[in-house]
């Protein structure tokens, strides 16, 4: 519980054995956690059986991909904020009240993993992937730049918070099952003229096993330009929602 608001934690997983216990083991410490949604995406291994055992509420998703596992954890958990992270423990726990407070201010709170001050030894966050994720991020903010003005510098951190009131807004907007489904996210939530901010996080070395989708640089190249073509896509093609007006129901955060 974070003040007066139930908190959910959605954790997608797809053959993360090596990982998801101690991911949800160390998020279960987290004192505003209320309860932990494990996503199985048809995971081949002990996933959900260790991630019930740790504590986790394991729910099923037999579309494959990213996107799919999110918005399934998304739809399936109860909290009035709704938090994502990873299940390869390249995120901490201690970051997520960070999270939490900026949300006061803002329908959705992203991470950001390039700035260097918070990244530590061994993080999958290469020089070129790094700069790649800078670059889409400001590509992505330049064709917002008005009438939102919003300030980003990361495109695939999953590390972020935003009020149930907000998903709710923005869930008819979201159709990636991949990992342009992170990008998506932000697009939607800017088409609906949502507030949306940006705040550093600690990035970690993965646990174990390797990324799904950056561990090689042709792995890279594919996702950044399913990424681009998600940002245009959401931009020059899909109309916004109308500019917000002084009624109550446009107001940060849940009625």
């Amino acid at each position: 519980m974070y003040r007066t608001w139930k908190v959910s934690l959605v954790i997608p997983a797809y053959n993360e054995e090596a990982t998801i216990g101690q991911v949800v083991a160390e998020f279960r410490a987290e004192p505003h956690l209320d309860e932990i949604v494990v996503v199985d995406n048809n995971c081949r291994d002990r996933t959900a059986a260790i991630a019930a055992a740790a504590g986790a509420r394991v729910v099923v998703e037999s579309r494959p991909g990213y996107g799919s596992a999110l918005l399934a954890g998304l739809r399936a958990a109860t909290g009035d904020i709704l938090v994502l992270v990873e299940a390869d423990g390249s995120f901490r726990a201690r970051d997520l009240e960070k999270l939490l407070v900026y949300l006061a201010d803002a329908d959705m709170v992203m991470g950001t993993r390039t700035t260097r001050q918070m990244l530590e030894q061994g993080a999958n966050m290469r020089s070129i992937l790094r700069w790649g994720n800078v670059f889409m991020a400001k590509f992505l903010q330049l064709l917002w730049l008005r009438p939102h003005e919003p300030r980003f510098t990361d495109v695939g951190c999953t590390y972020r918070a935003l009020w149930r009131r907000t998903f709710e807004r923005i869930a008819p907007r979201l159709s990636q099952t991949g990992p342009a489904f992170s990008p998506e996210m932000m697009c939607a939530a800017l088409q609906e003229r949502c507030r949306v901010i940006e705040i550093p996080v600690t990035y970690a070395a993965r646990l174990g096993g390797e990324s799904k989708h950056s561990d090689t640089f042709g792995r890279q190249a594919r996702t950044a330009w399913r990424m681009f073509r998600t940002i245009c896509r959401k931009r020059f093609l899909e109309r916004s929602a109308k500019v917000a007006t002084n009624d109550p129901a446009d107001r940060v955060g849940p009625r």
